[in-house]
């Protein structure tokens, strides 16, 4: 008796095109070269690469600011020439702490 009542409400309420329409669905949300999860997964990607573009900005704006003091300030060229390329002047003895 159970039985009977479920399979007649699904024949009213349940029809062909209701399937098919949920199956289209279903393909377009999940299945499809467009899905849901690759616009999530490529939105986390677009979030990753802007955020490593802001840091190659900020490293681009800090070597363009030490690249304008190296030509008009000498005591920066210097102290940039002493630290990584350990220069000296003659007749003075330099000591590298690491």
């Amino acid at each position: 008796m159970q039985v009977k009542k479920i399979f007649s409400w699904c024949r009213r309420y349940i029809s062909l095109t209701l399937l098919a329409a949920l199956a289209v669905t279903a393909f377009v949300l999940f299945f499809n070269e467009n899905s849901v999860m690759r616009t999530y997964e490529h939105e986390k990607e677009i979030e990753s690469l802007k955020a490593r573009i802001k840091d190659s900005r900020d490293t681009l704006e800090y070597y363009r600011s030490l690249n304008s003091s190296l030509d008009t300030d000498k005591e920066t060229m210097e102290r940039i020439v002493r630290e990584q390329y350990h220069m000296q002047h003659p007749n003075e003895d330099v000591y590298v702490f690491e």
